[in-house]
């Protein structure tokens, strides 16, 4: 966790790796030598008797800490014997220290699975670190002096002598207007995350960070002949089926999330294939009819014959929940999303499961998205920017949502922007996303807003578009967008990696295996969305493997209640106390009479709209992160790592 001249004590590391322990319960270790100090708290699923870290090789010259799974490893050990090498374990992470001899840096590339790792080279006096391709698995570091301080989560780091713990407001800008700050940048001062599909290397107090991987979506726009979609849907099907497989390789239990919708029904069948015992299925459902897919879990559960177990989640547990989400999420989150799937990890863990089975990536990967098609219907409305009936696609497309019912053509082409600016062209299919998001931050003091400036280039995001991203399709852009940024920073963090480590929980996702979104990312746009119907060909290939109903039926996006949750009485007391005129004063990042304003709408029942819900969640949950990351942390953080 630590490498560079002047290291901390041995304590120090034990009490960053304690502060962890909810990552790893299973077992931690330690190891210091000149140079480097290294500690890793486990979650013990292959070879639970020999697994152990940190680990090192033969001679002792390499030594690694490594979070999360290699799924390719047996592959990759067989080869590695063939050409020599001894293993003392069956480990998949002896096989990353082998690999890394045979192969370097390179090492990485041939790796099938999620991961954060760090190995010191002790010959060369280097530390590699390397994190997996889609972001499944966090990696945080920062620097005093010349010593490099890293973890898996950033509330490590700040048990470390000589780290500050303050708020990066441009941080917080991104996460106002991106849902995720954009790496390497975080909600924290000096704090660094390292980049999806990217490895740094260490030596003489200088990193060096370079890209290893990038996903192409360079897919056409043309038409597609009944042979060759046939062709593809059995090319995907096959991916799909040994992406599932591979993740089934564990010594504990494996069990599966059933969200009711087509991608997680569609790889629990998957598992159905690969198991001879009786699965066990979870899901979230809420007492709130609007959020519940309930009676689509339980078809789903009938049909495939498993053994399936609910959270039934109410406003009041979402709530009280809160506090230790952001905890885990170390930054503010715009909805209370995470917060069911947090209490569902619990009642996974509670229930002897460490390993999970879930669909995330295939909405990003195979367009099933609403944004996309919101994209699509902005586009053919430019085309014709004065017809009646094309904006009245809109309506179809959200009909969840009652301000957009009920506005007028006017109102819909002003907030979906059908022309934008020409140096915003790259970005059509987010800007209607971001500037609404972007809005939250007229909450923002008068002294936040001065230091921010009001720069709307989107500059963050625009230095790391691929050369030829301005060539691809729309539809393509979209996709990388979503998949660089949001994919990682909010849908695998917050509402993943975060929450479910947070009970020692561990995801796994088929749909992003990297052979299936290199391979998604080239089919033709026809197959991810054709005209409006979303992810046409993983519909096709779930055909007769999971519930017609469930697999025709029209995306449901997950939420769940928002204000309401804040305003019940099992989180009343602490949002009074965190929006007060004064500690909002005090603070120092929101304006206290706006905040007042937005918090007697919700007293009044009069909070209506996207806007109110996420302003208001987004307030509460920086103010939660300030109270225990900035004015609390000692007695917090202290207490979590006793």
């Amino acid at each position: 966790m630590t490498a560079g001249g002047e290291l901390a004590s041995r304590e120090v590391l034990k009490g960053m790796i304690h502060m962890l322990r909810h990552r790893g319960p299973d077992e931690t270790g330690v190891h210091v030598e000149p140079g480097v100090g290294l500690a890793h708290a486990r979650l013990s699923i292959i070879d639970l008797a020999g697994g152990g870290q940190p680990m090192h090789n033969e001679d002792s010259s390499l030594w690694i800490t490594f979070n999360g799974e290699i799924f390719n490893y047996l592959e990759l050990r067989e080869e590695l014997i063939q050409k020599g090498h001894v293993f003392a374990t069956r480990s998949d992470t002896e096989v990353i220290l082998h690999l890394y001899e045979e192969k370097g840096e390179d090492c990485v590339t041939y790796l099938n699975g999620q991961w954060a790792f760090a190995i010191w080279d002790r010959n060369r006096r280097r530390l590699f670190l390397s994190r997996d391709r889609l972001g499944v698995r966090p990696l945080f570091y920062t620097w005093v002096g010349r010593n490099l301080v890293f973890g898996s989560e950033i509330k490590a780091l700040f048990l470390y002598p000589g780290v500050r713990r303050e708020l990066d407001l441009n941080g917080l800008d991104e996460v106002f207007t991106y849902w995720c700050s954009v790496p390497p940048r975080t909600v924290f001062q000096g704090v660094l995350e390292l980049p999806p599909g990217n490895s740094m290397t260490v030596e003489a107090g200088r990193a060096t960070v370079r890209p290893y991987w990038e996903a192409a979506y360079e897919g056409d726009c043309g038409v597609v002949d009944a042979a060759k979609e046939s062709d593809y849907a059995e090319q995907l099907l096959d991916l799909m089926i040994d992406a599932t497989r591979i993740r089934l390789r564990a010594d504990v239990p494996v069990g599966a999330y059933l969200s009711g919708g087509l991608d997680s029904t569609l790889t629990t069948a998957l598992i159905k294939k690969f198991t001879n015992t009786r699965l066990r299925t979870f899901s979230v459902s809420f007492e709130d009819a609007e959020f519940d897919e309930s009676p689509y879990q339980r078809e789903a559960m009938r049909f495939l014959d498993t053994d399936h177990q609910e959270v039934r989640v109410t406003a009041a547990q979402i709530g009280a929940a809160l506090p230790e989400v952001i905890w885990h999420t170390e930054k503010p989150i715009l909805r209370t999303a995470p917060a069911p799937l947090f209490l569902l990890s619990k009642m996974v863990r509670d229930s002897g499961y460490k390993v999970v089975i879930t669909g995330e990536g295939a909405d990003e990967i195979l367009g099933g998205y609403d944004i996309f098609k919101e994209a699509k219907i902005r586009r053919f409305w430019r085309a014709q920017p004065n017809s009646r009936m094309r904006p009245l696609l809109l309506r179809r497309l959200y009909p969840y949502l009652d301000k957009i019912q009920n506005q007028s053509d006017a109102y819909r082409k002003a907030f979906f922007h059908i022309q934008v600016d020409p140096a915003l062209e790259a970005f059509f299919s987010h800007i209607p996303r971001w500037q609404l998001t972007a809005k939250l931050k007229s909450f923002f003091s008068d002294s936040a807003r001065a230091e921010l400036g009001s720069d709307s280039s989107y500059a963050a995001i625009s230095a790391g578009l691929p050369g030829r991203y301005s060539s691809w399709p729309g539809f393509c852009q979209a996709q990388y967008l979503e998949t660089k940024y949001l994919l990682p920073g909010y849908i695998l963090s917050s509402q993943g990696d975060r929450v479910a480590m947070a009970h020692s929980v561990e995801g796994r996702f088929p749909f992003l295996d990297y052979r299936v979104v290199e391979f998604a990312s080239k089919l033709p746009v026809s197959l991810k969305m054709k005209v409006l119907d979303e992810k046409y060909l993983l519909r096709r290939c779930a055909k007769g493997l999971i519930p017609t109903s469930v697999r025709t039926r029209r995306k449901q996006p997950y939420r769940a209640p928002e204000g309401s949750s804040l305003l019940d009485p099992a989180a009343r007391e602490y949002v009074e106390e965190l929006l007060s005129p004064a500690r909002i004063r005090r603070d120092g990042i929101f304006d206290p009479q706006s905040v007042e304003k937005l918090l007697d709408k919700f007293r009044r029942g009069a909070a209506i709209g996207i806007k109110d819900n996420m302003s208001l969640v987004g307030i509460v949950s920086t103010q939660l992160l300030v109270h225990q990351y900035i004015n609390n942390f000692d007695r917090k953080g202290i207490a979590y790592a006793a």
